[in-house]
């Protein structure tokens, strides 16, 4: 059975998408079977994954409408060794087309049902708002990774997403929970960034991943080749944080 991660902070520019297609290929390099579900219309996660968003003939988008299966909309990424269930701009059109659909924010829950044995990991990228996709991702996952960088303003956007996740835990899916705080963009040379770190560490205690992604121009550049930095410079040390949170997910499973 597969356990179901949505990458997710209502905040935007935080890494999600990063996080999502490092992790992903990170997993993939350590023998995990995965498959990434693009949430985001502006589909980054399928182009950062070396798939085409123009050229795919089906979407999450047609997976949501129930016009498509998920076994018939993935496509799988060959350089980045994992399963991809890819968007584009056609996404933005389903929040208003779910809206007078029953089951609106199941949808995407019964859809990952038919495949979950094909899979150890399904993580899904969320975009940047609490929106019906967002919440469709929320209601069929067992846990959120929230990547955040140590600054002031992001402590303020984890206070309204925890708070979102405690209503979506209460009325729709209660399994959900936090499974941790990624630490992204960190530089170690900045007093405010170590500062705030220690604060999560204090307050969110075991729920702060023990692996650090540092600032790196190797994961930043990755995207314009599309490709996850772990796959374009596996040497780079953003590469190797990410293979080290991989390996450390695998291992927060078990205790799971």
């Amino acid at each position: 059975m597969a356990k179901i991660f949505c990458i997710a902070n209502q905040k935007g520019g935080v890494g999600k998408t990063t996080t999502a297609v490092n992790l992903a290929a990170g997993l993939a390099k350590v023998g995990q079977r995965v498959l990434m579900v693009d949430l985001d219309p502006q589909g980054n996660a399928t182009m950062g994954s070396g798939i085409d968003k123009r050229k795919l003939d089906m979407t999450v988008y047609d997976v949501l409408l129930e016009s498509s299966s998920v076994a018939e909309a993935r496509v799988h990424s060959e350089k980045c060794g994992y399963d991809i269930l890819g968007a584009n701009r056609e996404l933005a059109g389903a929040e208003v087309e779910l809206v007078e659909v029953e089951r609106r924010e199941k949808r995407l829950k019964l859809a990952l049902a038919s495949i979950d044995a094909d899979y150890d990991f399904i993580l899904i990228d969320c975009p940047p708002s609490l929106s019906m996709l967002t919440l469709n991702g929320l209601c069929c996952a067992h846990g959120v990774i929230v990547p955040m960088q140590c600054e002031y303003f992001a402590l303020e956007g984890l206070t309204d997403l925890v708070n979102t996740i405690k209503q979506v835990h209460a009325n729709l899916n209660k399994d959900l929970k936090i499974i941790g705080l990624l630490r992204v963009m960190f530089d170690p040379r900045i007093t405010l960034q170590q500062q705030v770190s220690e604060q999560l560490k204090g307050h969110f205690g075991e729920k702060v991943f023990n692996t650090v992604i540092p600032r790196n121009v190797r994961l930043a550049e990755a995207p314009s080749y599309g490709l996850p930095g772990v796959v374009f410079d596996p040497s780079s040390k953003g590469a190797q944080a990410f293979i080290t949170f991989a390996e450390e997910m695998v291992q927060r499973i078990k205790t799971m």
